[in-house]
């Protein structure tokens, strides 16, 4: 049998409604298969609440745009793969959804960054860039 190691660790806070069931309960397996239907997003199986609303809120937010990633590290070799989606709310429009795969060795936040600073604001990359 083989074991594992993870060192890492994840802290999740937030008011209630912020995502925090989400994210732990479905955050794989939406990264895996990128279905987004409301009954396998929400932790209570309830179709109420479609991505859109966890990028919008309720009114706060015209537009947004967010990634979520997976990293893979191979063993103690040092060989990294990362796999994400990334999403694009607009208010009154559908949204926009693309994955990508990193299989170069990168690692997001350590040698490539999913957005670009402009002045002192840091900005999500589209799907172009």
């Amino acid at each position: 049998m083989r074991r594992f190691a993870y060192p890492g660790k994840l802290l999740l806070r937030g008011q209630n409604g912020s995502g925090k069931s989400i994210t732990t309960q479905n955050f794989i397996p939406f990264i895996l298969d990128g279905d987004r239907t409301p009954s396998r997003l929400d932790p209570f199986g309830s179709s109420d609440r479609k991505m859109e609303y966890y990028f919008l809120g309720e009114g706060q937010q015209e537009e947004s745009t967010g990634y979520l990633f997976l990293e893979f590290k191979k063993g103690d070799s040092g060989q990294y793969r990362t796999i994400g989606i990334g999403q694009r709310a607009r208010r009154g429009a559908p949204m926009t959804f693309w994955g990508f795969v990193l299989t170069d060795g990168r690692r997001i936040g350590y040698d490539l960054n999913l957005y670009k600073e402009v002045g002192s604001k840091k900005l999500p990359y589209s799907k172009q860039d």
